[in-house]
């Protein structure tokens, strides 16, 4: 849908821009895991027993923030700002797709729920802010 839309220059520019985005707000994630160390439910003793964790693993130590709900929504934000002229609800669709996704990180049990709040809010911002980007980036392409 997005390449319908663009010329190519700008096409391969976005590519590269939604790669560097998605780098952006899993390195932050990663930040802020190692800076707040707040262990995931399926490392907490306090509550672990009561954790239903789906696979054999819940990943590493700590879970403050969830990549998967900050990439997602990312994408999705980005995604559906950029085709909001030609598909005009398919923000929504990508809005509840990316919310499904960070509702899965806590029924599996690898998040807590304001893991995946805190998560969608950044990555919200993020896709923002790099459409904010691609949108300076095709003016120039096109002026």
């Amino acid at each position: 849908l997005i390449f319908k839309t663009l010329n190519k220059k700008t096409f391969v520019v976005l590519l590269l821009l939604v790669v560097l985005m998605i780098t952006f707000t899993d390195q932050v994630t990663n930040i802020f895991k190692d800076g707040f160390e707040r262990l995931r439910p399926c490392y907490d003793k306090e509550i672990n027993e009561l954790v239903r964790l789906v696979k054999s693993s819940c990943g590493g130590k700590y879970g403050y923030f969830s990549g998967h709900a900050s990439n997602s929504m990312a994408v999705a934000v980005f995604t559906g700002l950029l085709l909001r002229d030609k598909y005009k609800y398919l923000v929504f669709i990508l809005l509840f797709w990316a919310s499904l996704m960070a509702y899965s990180r806590v029924y599996i049990g690898v998040h807590f729920p304001f893991d995946i709040v805190s998560g969608m809010i950044f990555g919200a911002l993020s896709g923002f802010v790099f459409y904010k980007i691609i949108l300076k980036i095709k003016a120039r392409f096109t002026s």
